[in-house]
This record gives C-alpha cells, sequence and structure tokens, in this order.
C-alpha cells in the first residue's frame, strides 16, 4: 500500500524530531503552573511551548546527522512518520482533554469560578499561529546559515563555514531583537508613557489642603506629579474617615509624592522630597515611611491605608516616582535606575534624621511592593547604618531579583521550605504570607525589624533562570497553601510556564498571586510596627471594615470609567 503523494510531500516537509519534542512540549505547558491561565494565554503558551519543542527537535535531529549517525533505511518510513504524528495527535489530544480540570485546580484553590468546558478546543486553535510563527522563523534562520555556509566554504573548509555561519546568523538575529526590534519598541513603549504622564498633569484639580503634595502651599507643583503619583498623594482615609472606623481620636495622615518632572536630577528630586517633608512637620509624627513605588509612583493602597488606620494618621510617608514605565518593563529594563532613586530619598531623609534627638524623632521604615521592594533593599547600606539604624523594612513581592531577599531565601535554615524561609535566630528577618509567620513564640525581634509578606504563588517572586533545566526548591517537598498539588516542573516548559505567569501576576483575586490582600498587609504591620490599642477582636474589625472600603473604591472606579 503506497502513501498518498500528498501526505508524503506534507510529512517530508517536517521534522519527525521536531513534531515529537514539539508535541510533548505542548502537552506538558497544558499542566497547571502557579498561576490560572484563560484560553487566549493557555493557546500563547502552548503554540510557543509546541514552536520551541520542534526546534530543540530539529537541532537533536541535525546534530544526530552531523555526528554521522543514521537510522536504517526501510520501505516503511513513511508509515512510521505517519505513526508518530498520529501519536504526538493522540498526546495532544488526551492532554487537551485534561485542560479544563488542571485549570480548575488552580482556580480552585483561589476561590475563583471553574473555566468553561470549551477550552481546550480554543486553546488549540489559538496555538497554531504562535507555533507557525516560530517554526517558519526557525526555517528561515536555518535557511540563513546555509546560505552563508555555501558562501563560506569556498574560502575555507566546511565545518568552519558551518561554524561561522552559525556565528554570523545568531549576531544578526541578535542585533536585530535586541539592538532594533526591541529598543525600538522599549522607545516606543517610553514615549507613550512619557505623553501619558505628561497628560495627566493638565487634568485634575489640585488638592485645597495646604499639607497635600501640589496645593498651592507646596513646594512641589501639582502639573509635574504624574498620574499615579497624585493618587497616592491625594487619597487614601482622612482623619474623620479613621476615626469612625477605630473609635477613638486621629491624626490626618501626611504623604509627599514628588514626581520625575518635579526637578531636573534625582538629587534635586529627593531634596525637594525633604524640604516638603519638613514644610508640613513630618519628622514630628510617631512614623515616618519611605515607600518605594513601582515604575510609574504608584503605591499599593492596601498596604498604606491599612498602615494609616494603624497608626490612627500619626504617620507621615514620602514617596519618589523613577520611572514613566510600568513595573514590569521597568524591571527588566531598568532596575537599577530605580535604584538609583531609592537610594537618594533613603540618604537625604536618613542623614535628616540621624541629626534629631532620639527620644523626639520618629521611628523610621522603609516600604516597597514589587519593583519597589527591589529597588527599596538597595536604597540602604546595612553596614553604613548600624551605628544608628532605622526600625525596620516590610517588602512586600519581593522580585527574584532582589539582592537581600535572594540571600536570606538561599541561606535559610534547613527543612524549611523556599516559599516560607526561617532565616537566622529569626530576631532580624522574618517572612510571612497568607498564614503569618511573623510573631515567632518566645523569639524577640532585634533593634531592625525586616519582613517579607509573599505569596507561594506569586511567579514575581519565585520565577528563576534556573527553572529553564532544573526543579525549583519552592517544588521540593511542602507545597505552598495556594499553589495546585499536581503541579510539576519540566525542563524548558516550567521555565516558559513561569514566564507567561509573571505577566498574569495581577489577576488572581486579592490574597494571590502578586496581589496583596489588605488583611496581610494589617498583619505584617502589626506584628512588624505594634501599634499601641489593638487587640485580636479590634484587628477582626478593622479587616472587615478594609474589605468594605476597597470594594466600595473598586465599585466607584468601575463607574467612573
Amino acid at each position: 500500500m503506497q502513501v498518498p503523494a500528498s501526505l508524503k510531500r506534507l510529512l517530508d516537509g517536517f521534522s519527525e524530531m521536531g513534531l515529537v519534542v514539539g508535541s510533548i512540549l505542548f502537552s506538558l505547558a497544558l499542566t497547571p503552573s502557579l498561576l490560572p491561565r484563560e484560553a487566549l494565554i493557555q493557546g500563547l503558551l502552548s503554540g510557543c511551548a509546541f514552536g520551541i519543542g520542534y526546534g530543540i527537535g530539529v537541532a537533536l535531529e541535525w546534530l544526530w546527522s552531523y555526528m554521522g549517525l543514521r537510522l536504517p533505511g526501510s520501505k516503511y518510513t513513511h508509515w512510521l512518520k505517519i505513526a508518530v504524528t498520529l501519536g504526538c495527535l493522540v498526546l495532544m489530544a488526551a492532554c487537551l482533554y485534561q485542560t479544563t480540570g488542571w485549570q480548575n485546580s488552580v482556580r480552585e484553590i483561589m476561590g475563583m469560578q471553574p473555566v468553561e468546558a470549551g477550552l481546550p478546543i480554543s486553546v488549540l486553535l489559538i496555538a497554531l499561529l504562535p507555533a507557525a510563527i516560530l517554526i517558519y522563523t526557525g526555517k528561515l534562520l536555518a535557511y540563513g546559515v546555509g546560505f552563508f555556509s555555501r558562501w563560506l566554504v569556498r574560502y575555507v573548509p566546511q565545518r568552519v563555514a558551518l561554524v561561522g555561519s552559525l556565528v554570523v546568523v545568531g549576531v544578526i538575529a541578535t542585533t536585530l531583537f535586541n539592538g532594533v526590534l526591541m529598543r525600538a519598541a522599549l522607545r516606543a513603549a517610553d514615549a507613550f508613557f512619557l505623553q501619558l504622564d505628561g497628560v495627566a498633569g493638565q487634568f485634575g484639580t489640585a488638592p485645597t489642603d495646604p499639607l497635600r503634595s501640589g496645593s498651592a502651599q507646596s513646594l512641589i507643583d501639582w502639573s509635574t506629579i504624574g498620574r499615579d503619583g497624585r493618587i497616592y498623594a491625594d487619597s487614601g482615609p482622612s482623619k474623620t474617615e479613621i476615626e469612625a472606623v477605630i473609635g477613638r481620636p486621629a491624626l490626618e495622615p501626611l504623604r509627599v509624592s514628588v514626581g520625575l518632572r518635579s526637578a531636573e536630577t534625582t538629587e534635586a528630586r529627593a531634596q525637594l522630597a525633604l524640604d516638603e517633608m519638613l514644610r508640613i512637620g513630618a519628622f514630628d509624627r510617631s512614623v515616618l515611611l519611605i515607600v518605594t513605588p513601582v515604575g510609574t509612583g504608584w503605591v499599593d493602597p492596601a498596604g498604606m491605608d491599612t498602615l494609616e488606620y494603624l497608626i490612627a494618621g500619626d504617620i507621615a510617608s514620602v514617596s519618589l516616582q523613577y520611572s514613566y514605565l510600568l513595573s514590569p518593563l521597568s524591571l527588566v529594563v531598568e532596575p537599577e535606575y530605580g535604584t538609583e532613586a531609592a537610594q537618594a530619598l533613603f540618604n537625604v531623609v536618613y542623614g535628616y534624621w540621624t541629626k534629631l534627638p532620639h527620644d523626639k524623632r520618629p521611628k523610621l521604615y522603609l516600604n516597597g511592593l514589587s519593583l519597589g521592594a527591589h529597588a527599596s533593599q538597595a536604597s540602604a547600606q546595612f553596614f553604613d547604618v548600624l551605628q544608628d539604624p532605622f526600625q525596620g523594612a516590610l517588602w512586600v513581592g519581593p522580585p527574584f531579583t532582589s539582592g537581600i531577599w535572594r540571600w536570606a531565601t538561599s541561606n535559610r535554615q534547613a527543612g524549611t521550605p523556599e516559599w516560607l524561609p526561617k532565616f537566622g535566630n529569626q530576631t532580624t528577618i522574618r517572612f510571612t504570607n497568607q498564614g503569618g509567620g511573623l510573631d515567632v513564640p518566645g523569639v524577640p525581634w532585634g533593634p531592625m525589624r525586616i519582613a517579607f509578606l509573599q505569596h507561594a504563588s506569586d511567579p514575581i517572586v519565585f520565577f528563576s533562570y534556573t527553572s529553564l533545566h532544573r526543579e525549583p526548591d519552592w517544588l521540593k517537598g511542602e507545597r505552598g497553601p495556594d499553589v495546585s498539588p499536581i503541579l510539576n516542573w519540566y525542563p524548558v516548559v516550567t521555565f516558559l510556564q513561569l514566564g507567561m505567569d509573571m505577566a498574569l501576576a495581577l489577576e488572581p483575586p486579592p490574597g494571590h498571586g502578586h496581589d496583596y490582600a489588605p488583611a496581610d498587609y494589617i498583619d505584617a504591620w502589626r506584628a512588624l510596627i505594634e501599634p499601641p490599642g489593638w487587640d485580636d477582636q479590634a484587628i477582626a474589625s478593622l479587616k472587615a471594615a478594609m474589605v468594605e472600603r476597597f470594594a466600595r473604591i473598586a465599585d466607584q472606579s468601575a463607574v467612573s470609567k
């Protein structure tokens, strides 16, 4: 029985090993990761996995041939190809059938509605496009290698020509991607967000409260504060709102926000922030917080508002914008730029704070979420503050690039999980998540308190380049409370899954992924600062009030849109 000519030509156009490896990676990409995925995202992920797997298979097949190895010829070769193709289709179909259950295993843990039953078909159709793009991009690169190799072989030995062509095509492709396409995209993104930040300065009414940044009495012009910086500066609970919730007298919380356009240089903006703090009497409060925002100047209201309630408004906080780009872009493109701004602000505030009498100055804390946590950790050189240490820091969702977090996690006590480690004698550095962990019975805090709030399901925290070829530690042993029990590590695939999870980190409900809930902030701030006047019952009432507050804010935001 002869194989139809059209089918034979189609099969000859593809690599058997490429199809096998591509199908395996496609199927494994359907398995659960840290976060649930909708059909569009899952289709893109699986399509990319197939395309990359196909490329790996082609490379293995080429290496086999390059080493002079051959499979024995047979008249049944084409039937073998058909059998391999059918086997790949069966594998993908079986895993597609399981997709809905796999995704719902993650959604159930996070209290989300189950996904619809039609997910597999949508995933398959969507996956075709990225798979085709990657496969034919690979074919184009292979054609380029062959073209240069045929030209070079006129002048050098064949193997030298092959190596040379690989280098030439690799350099050209890398230069085009990083030097042309990526840079052009980043320039366009920077220009767009710069314009967006400037447009924000043309609208909105400056606050009338003289204690607010951007008011007529402020040293900071309202038009120079970006959109996210304005939200931080001119929002938050008022004295009246705090008193209504906690049932006792409160002060008006103080917030200082400096935009990128507020002064010419980073140092000048930091000095402007200090001058504004002195103008409003920030150093007269009991608590002073240096909060490093994410990218565009955004400060998490769940963290800031809850602390102001706990302190009864007796707090001043200061924030300095350092980028026009969104946090994920800033993390990839300019993480050290955020560090420079955080260091400048810390240096001027800490320098003034240390000159004040110890019994008359506020307690000084640092805070940051995501990229803000990364930059905040690098803002203070700990050997420089040992003589006069600040009181502590709460770093939330610290990115995998964070220096202090990485060092403490890598040097954790033996037997403790990476997603909730114990470091040293726990007098200085502690870790917490939705289940608490900052209160350690019998172990008092030291003079400086460092707390990391992180979710086991947060890919911003637990992404790792080594997951490409090695199982991450957070998957070994006991799992985190919101990590699927059927999540497994697979080479290449888990790396791709975590990369996609990073883009979806804010999609899960509060308390999971990279979305940190007010209740978790309350527990962390309470253990770190120990504000007076709070017992467990009062804390429970505050948590309930915060749920209502943020639900109301979300409803108002939805109406305004």
